[in-house]
């Protein structure tokens, strides 16, 4: 049986059937409809125009099973990956089917918008094409952070130490700090900086400025801690010089050294850079992000794969965090199911109390208690504390 498009390329058509051919509303399954508005779209200079606006408004549900069909021409592939013709929304389904060649996406890499930009850096293909990749480190919709990322996944991989020489004093890394896992995809952080893409330009270049008390950790002035932590990282603690020592490969700062480094490195960053940090960064850093006063940065700090139970427990009864991160808390089903963060948020003064009074319901018996004769919480938590203690006592009693 003969095709529509056969004939069309015969030009065995009447025109009045090419321009419903070119308006997509002739009576042929949706896949050969396609097939022939690429047709003419590329190769009929007289409906061509008329097809390419069609296409262009093509259903979005059709294009995207199109686009991620493995039996979709090639040619109708080729037409959507194009940077002329792309549509971002189609563009994950694309860049996901196999049978779209790798350098379609590599000409389009080095050409997209600012949108596809984000969309190929969160694909898991591109990222694992370094010819890809280097194709849009040549695209000037690239942010001097994301370039970077590019970079470091372009660089071939770092030689295996060399064993320790007994000479050398080897400090090892706490437990829970190299049980973290080295690396963190990318994908991670740019599905964040696209999810919150208006947030982020309204909040500009704004500095790293933590919630107050976070300088009373330390036992001298921030300036100092600053001076510090830059001397100790050129290898001169103190400021002062100092006989050479062993060489030390891991833990050779004190607490505070360590902790003033991370806030150095930090006061350095814009929003984006901190956002990355918080994600990928370490304990150390995330526990100085985590008060951040801009908001983006701060919650970005519960996305990190690298996060534990342990670190959340610890967010949920402090102070001098953003009403934000404990809003976001307990969102995630994961800290949501664990009994000491929720008890924590609601031992939290500073916890909204919407979110104080809906947690509630999950509190043991004991702690409810207790939480009934805590003053730092306002009277209406210690009231329904109270008046749940006083139920989970006595069932039968719906009055207090």
């Amino acid at each position: 049986m003969t095709r529509m498009l056969d004939l069309i390329r015969e030009s065995a058509v009447p025109a009045n059937l090419m321009h419903s051919a070119a308006k997509g509303s002739l009576a042929v399954p949706i896949e050969e409809t396609i097939e022939i508005l690429v047709y003419l779209a590329t190769q009929n200079p007289v409906f061509g125009e008329e097809a390419r606006l069609t296409l262009a408004g093509w259903d979005e549900e059709s294009s995207r099973e199109a686009a991620a069909n493995l039996y979709t021409s090639k040619e109708v592939l080729a037409y959507m990956i194009s940077p002329q013709n792309l549509r971002p929304v189609l563009l994950p389904s694309l860049l996901e089917n196999p049978a779209v060649s790798e350098a379609a996406i590599i000409e389009l890499a080095a050409a997209c918008s600012r949108q596809a930009v984000q969309i190929m850096l969160a694909s898991r293909r591109v990222n694992s094409s370094p010819a890809i990749l280097q194709s849009l480190l040549s695209n000037p919709a690239l942010t001097g952070i994301e370039s970077e990322n590019v970079r470091i996944k372009l660089a071939p991989p770092a030689p295996p130490a060399a064993p320790a020489s007994p000479d050398d004093e080897v400090l090892e890394a706490p437990a829970e700090e190299a049980a973290e896992p080295d690396t963190v995809f990318d994908e991670e952080v740019n599905a964040y900086l696209a999810a919150h893409a208006e947030e982020l330009a309204a909040e500009g270049d704004k500095p790293f400025q933590p919630i107050g008390g976070f300088y009373d950790e330390f036992d001298c002035e921030p300036d100092d801690l600053l001076e510090s932590a830059a001397a100790a990282a050129a290898g001169q603690p103190g400021g002062a010089s100092a006989p050479k020592k062993k060489s030390r490969k891991k833990g050779h700062l004190s607490h505070d050294e360590e902790r003033g480094s991370a806030l150095q490195k930090i006061s350095k960053l814009d929003v984006k850079g901190r956002i990355q940090l918080a994600m990928k960064g370490t304990k150390e850093e995330r526990s100085i992000l985590i008060r951040d006063g801009t908001k983006l940065v701060a919650t970005a700090v519960l996305e990190s794969p690298k996060i534990s139970d342990s670190e959340v427990e610890k967010y949920a009864a402090q102070k001098n965090v953003l009403e934000a991160v404990l809003r976001a808390i307990p969102l995630k089903r994961r800290f949501f199911k664990c009994y000491p963060i929720l008890r924590n948020l609601v031992f939290n003064p500073r916890t909204p109390l919407d979110v104080s009074l809906g947690l509630m319901k999950n509190i043991l018996t004991h702690d409810l208690k207790n939480l009934s004769g805590n003053k730092e919480v306002s009277d209406t938590v210690r009231k329904l504390a109270l008046k749940m203690f006083k139920q989970k006592l006595d069932p039968t009693k719906k009055d207090v």
